[in-house]
């Protein structure tokens, strides 16, 4: 089975900086596009950022100068380093990745969430 799993969510304070990571192991063929997005309680998940296997990045512009997504390919991890955080950033964090398996055509796949929580 594919599984995407979360680390590095926590409490912060404002100003204060956080790096999520998550791993994607299983019967992985290849790895597509991976991704950060957010969902506050009774809201849109919304997104944060992209990354494409090269290396092109996306950002929303409500990050944009603040966090920096990166991957590594080689250990199937992607990376969101969160600087300058405000309390308008506290949310549960979900990591997204479109996989291409031995059995499946290329889909998404999400990880379970880790809260950030930013005080003020």
């Amino acid at each position: 089975q594919v599984q995407l799993v979360e680390s590095g969510g926590g409490l912060v304070q404002a100003g204060g900086s956080l790096r999520l990571s998550c791993v994607v192991s299983g019967s992985v063929l290849i790895i597509n596009d991976m991704g950060w997005y957010r969902q506050a309680p009774g809201k849109q998940r919304e997104l944060v950022a992209t990354i494409s296997r090269p290396g092109r990045t996306n950002y929303a512009d409500h990050v944009k100068g603040r966090f920096t997504i990166s991957r590594d390919n080689a250990k199937n991890t992607v990376y969101l380093q969160m600087n300058s955080l405000k309390p308008e950033d506290t949310t549960i964090y979900y990591c997204n990745a479109v996989i291409k398996t031995v059995f499946t055509p290329p889909k998404d796949y999400w990880s379970q969430g880790t809260q950030v929580t930013v005080s003020s």
